[in-house]
């Protein structure tokens, strides 16, 4: 969690409970905790709607791929296995020509 461990947790609560005192930190604790869940819920909104707006095809859409670096390595590992599926349907390599052997060539397709 954003890299704090519990020793900063306990030094963190510590300073709250100097600065805001026993008595109010209950209620601060508590209108954190609807901050958080009006936030959760406003995120929850903006992604359902963005799902609606965007069609079926985003119906898996998370909030979280529209993170670039998560945007940009989902599309190209769909180009790879585009590309990859592609090559499997192309069919198999043919084998290399031995020494001297010519190219085949049709005088009627040139």
């Amino acid at each position: 969690m954003f890299g704090i461990g519990f020793p900063e947790l306990l030094v963190i609560a510590f300073v709250a409970v100097l600065v805001f005192g026993p008595d109010k930190l209950p209620e601060l604790a508590r209108q954190a905790a609807a901050l958080v869940r009006r936030g959760r819920a406003i995120a929850n909104t903006v992604r359902d709607e963005l799902r609606d707006e965007l069609g079926p095809e985003y119906a898996d859409l998370e909030l979280t791929d529209l993170d670039p670096r998560r945007f940009v390595a989902r599309q190209v590992r769909e180009a790879v296995l585009a590309a990859d599926a592609a090559e499997a349907a192309a069919g198999p390599e043919l084998p290399p020509l031995g020494a001297g052997e010519l190219p085949p060539y049709d005088l009627d397709a040139t």
